[in-house]
């Protein structure tokens, strides 16, 4: 894959907006013209590292590293083109004191359905995403298909705010001890951030309100692990808009301005 060519073309988005990536076993076989497991790990190290902005369609080529056809490769060279047009940005940090810890979470229900392919049981999964903020600055970030399939839009993002806290609840207790030891000076409870849309509003009520519902007592055991935080008020569930949700790019496409309105809020840029 040359990229060094100062005639290449570059491109505004990191992947195309209106195509998801499939699987793909009917399309043209992928021409080996440049190492693809090789430029997945160097995707991976810089997506993990200063750029969520590309977290999204990185995993979604990984997931096809190991017969990936041309359509993949395709992707890559698009990706790739993106960060050509982009190679001097990276992450900027401003802290801002006033804000503590911050999580950002979302999910789209069933996004990668493929009705040609109803044999691949990956397409019938959810993905979320999350961005994990504190004083204002990203610190942890994830983009994922989820394990368990989802059977509504609240189960999926419940799913995804019950994966991010598990993350979240370790750095909470790592900021309380350095509290104690006299490391920070104040310790806020983090807020965090659900979308609320079509039906979600669920998610944000199932964490909030712990009663017996029967469409959804087969989350009881594995996703209600946070419960006692929400109880002492240690966790604190807020709903936020769409245009508001900073982990919108980690679960879909977004067009442009969507893009350029999330990578400003997140990026710094």
């Amino acid at each position: 894959m040359k990229m060094t060519n100062k005639d290449v073309r570059t491109k505004d988005t990191p992947s195309m907006v209106s195509k998801i990536l499939h699987r793909d076993a009917k399309g043209k076989a992928f021409d080996k013209s440049f190492h693809y497991r090789s430029i997945i790990g160097k995707l991976n190290y810089l997506e993990k590292s200063t750029r969520c902005d590309i977290s999204y369609i990185t995993h979604q080529c990984a997931r096809f590293t190991e017969e990936p056809k041309e359509s993949h490769a395709k992707a890559l060279r698009w990706l790739s083109r993106y960060l050509k047009g982009t190679r001097n940005k990276g992450l900027i940090m401003k802290p801002d004191e006033s804000r503590g810890l911050e999580l950002y979470v979302d999910a789209d229900f069933a996004g990668n359905w493929d009705k040609n392919d109803t044999s691949n049981v990956d397409t019938a999964r959810s993905r979320h995403g999350y961005i994990i903020k504190y004083m204002g600055c990203p610190i942890v970030w994830k983009s994922q298909l989820q394990t368990e399939i989802a059977l509504s839009s609240t189960e999926s993002e419940y799913t995804g705010l019950s994966y991010a806290l598990r993350e979240v609840i370790p750095i909470m207790e790592l900021l309380k001890e350095m509290k104690q030891k006299g490391f920070i000076d104040k310790y806020t409870h983090p807020k965090i951030y659900c979308k609320v849309y079509e039906d979600n509003s669920g998610a944000l009520e199932m964490a909030r309100v712990h009663k017996y519902r029967p469409r959804t007592k087969h989350l009881n055991v594995k996703l209600h692990h946070f419960r006692r935080y929400v109880n002492n008020k240690e966790i604190r569930l807020f709903p936020i808009s769409t245009d508001d949700q900073e982990a919108d790019f980690l679960t879909k496409p977004v067009p442009l301005h969507t893009l350029e309105k999330l990578r400003l809020r997140v990026l710094g840029w």
